[in-house]
């Protein structure tokens, strides 16, 4: 289940950049300040009880807290920039793409935690995958076939590594405060509203557009809702079940889902090398969520002494009546 939650969480982000430029008008700024802020602060108004039910909680883990909630804050605004820059496909790949090795570096630096070769054979498959849609969308712009130059795309790539930095560490976070016993809906609540906070002065600063248009108030309030409000309350479900680095490698299917949908909507060209990369993000997420037979063979032990018990208990039932 938590990994169907982080999926499911994937597929509405993946929708994020196609959304986007339905308001073209609208700033990366905004556009990340709007949904990032006020996806933010209904998380954290919908899980006010639970917040203040676990207060004390939460100040005791006041670091990563606020760790969280900064890189919450930049997080939307170099993720929008990057896609502004370097396109929606590949702006969305280096964000997500390169997420699952930096928070396999957190998790290995500050807890420690061993890599599987399970997690290192998908992630080398997503990130390989990544690398190609990049290489794919780079050649496009430098042939001058593109609408974008390669300048733009370069620094819309290292805006999506920074995306990436932030993104790994605001679910490392998350994930650090809900195994210390604070219920997801507190500790997203939290982490989420402080960074929606933080963006409210950039939202006032650059979110003039948003209302001087229809169109562009109703892309702000689907992102705020569906993508960032719902996206993120099921990431947090899954967070409570699975570790931070394969919640992050599990959503490498949302720059997939940005990819198809920019060629399919957007209008973007993808060449042949594009789309073998989205076909390793999808082996890549095959490979994460297939159950192994050690993992089946386990369940299977888990039942026979049930079963055995049952039958004992039947025949103890039957020699005492006897």
């Amino acid at each position: 289940m938590g990994a169907l939650c982080v999926l499911a969480a994937s597929v509405l982000w993946g929708t994020t950049g196609t959304a986007a430029t339905f308001a073209p008008g609208v700033g990366p700024l905004a556009t990340g300040a709007v949904a990032m802020g006020l996806g933010g602060l209904l998380q954290a108004l919908v899980a006010a009880p639970q917040i203040a039910h676990h207060a004390s909680r939460l100040r005791g883990q006041r670091g990563t807290v606020l760790l969280g909630a900064a890189s919450v804050a930049v997080y939307p605004l170099a993720f929008y920039s990057s896609m502004r820059l370097a396109g929606v496909a590949v702006g969305t790949v280096v964000s997500i793409g390169t997420a699952p090795l930096a928070s396999a570096l957190i998790e290995r630096v500050v807890d420690g935690r061993r890599l599987t070769r399970r997690w290192m054979l998908a992630a080398t498959l997503g990130l390989l995958g990544s690398v190609l849609l990049c290489v794919a969308e780079a050649a496009h712009a430098a042939d001058g076939t593109g609408r974008r130059s390669l300048a733009g795309t370069l620094l819309g790539i290292g805006l999506g590594l920074v995306a990436a930095a932030t993104y790994a560490l605001y679910s490392w976070g998350a994930h650090r405060l809900i195994t210390r016993r604070i219920p997801s809906r507190a500790a997203m609540g939290a982490v989420f509203g402080l960074g929606g906070l933080l963006l409210v002065p950039v939202l006032l600063a650059t979110g003039a557009p948003l209302v001087t248009s229809w169109s562009n108030a109703a892309v702000g309030i689907y992102m705020a809702l569906v993508p960032m409000f719902a996206g993120y309350v099921l990431f947090g479900w899954g967070l409570a079940h699975v570790p931070a680095s394969t919640a992050t490698t599990l959503s490498l299917l949302e720059p997939a889902i940005a990819a198809v949908l920019a060629v399919l909507v957007v209008g973007e060209r993808l060449p042949a090398t594009g789309w073998m990369g989205i076909a390793l993000v999808i082996a890549c997420l095959a490979v994460l969520t297939t159950p192994t037979s050690a993992h089946r063979r386990s369940r299977e032990q888990l039942r026979k002494p049930a079963d055995h018990d049952s039958e004992a208990g039947v025949t103890s039932i039957a020699s005492n009546a006897g």
